[in-house]
């Protein structure tokens, strides 16, 4: 492979090796990769050396090591934006090449949570919620698990399509235009039943995004819980000096 033949530490050189595998296809994502004795074998090095390159990869997300499983390949994600981009999940999946689509788990009509309606529906007619589960796919697979609430008077659940962004539903239905969001985000531990509806590892990151959506005039409109899969959705912010 020509390591030796570098002049730059052996470390570097086998981060390199192991990138071109990746890109020539040798190695494809979730793949996984051969045990550290293996690879320092077919690489030349020491297993000092290999796992020093290993823990580089790891930090730069190119693999990922599951403890008493092995090291595999990470997915890349399929898309990635700036958090300050307010976008619905379709358009996201959408601007990836993905073709979207909706796996939907339960509709209902619920009492508006105290919580909410002191802090955003106070002014509410209607003391009563529509509560949506779905399940957001790209190209079929399991990316966002979404709970989305808004009051009942907005939009009523016989409207809630099944092909439709909730921003489309409500642009179309009530004239309603979500203009921007307040965002919190965190990571999640494992919980069973998000994991298992998003196919997802047991140590696989998954980011919560829970986000109030208001309209320009400062109407909030849309709580929304959104569990990204991490390893298909990466998210950035710019920050500025001040």
């Amino acid at each position: 492979m020509g390591i030796r033949s570098d002049s730059r530490h052996l470390y570097l050189q086998v981060i390199d090796k192991i990138k071109k595998d990746i890109e020539k296809g040798k190695y494809k994502q979730k793949d996984k990769l051969p045990s550290e004795y293996q690879l320092s074998k077919q690489l030349g090095v020491s297993r000092a050396t290999l796992r020093e390159a290993l823990r580089t990869l790891e930090e730069e997300n190119v693999i990922i090591r599951r403890h008493g499983v092995g090291t595999f390949i990470n997915t890349k994600p399929i898309f990635s934006s700036g958090i300050e981009q307010l976008s619905s999940v379709t358009d996201m999946i959408e601007q990836s090449g993905k073709k979207a689509g909706t796996l939907y788990l339960k509709a209902d009509i619920i009492h508006t949570p105290e919580k909410l309606k002191e802090e955003y529906f106070s002014d509410i007619h209607n003391d009563s919620m529509v509560r949506m589960e779905r399940v957001r796919t790209a190209d079929t697979e399991p990316v966002v698990f979404c709970i989305d609430q808004l009051p009942e008077d907005i939009i009523p659940i016989e409207h809630i399509s099944k092909e439709e962004s909730l921003f489309t539903l409500l642009e179309k239905y009530t004239n309603i235009h979500i203009d921007y969001a307040v965002t919190y985000i965190e990571p999640i531990s494992f919980h069973r039943r998000i994991y298992n509806i998003l196919n997802c590892e047991p140590d696989q990151a998954v980011l919560l995004l829970k986000q109030m959506h208001y309209t320009s005039d400062d109407r909030p409109v849309l709580y929304s819980q959104n569990y990204f899969r991490s390893d298909m959705f990466s998210f950035h912010v710019l920050r500025k000096r001040v």
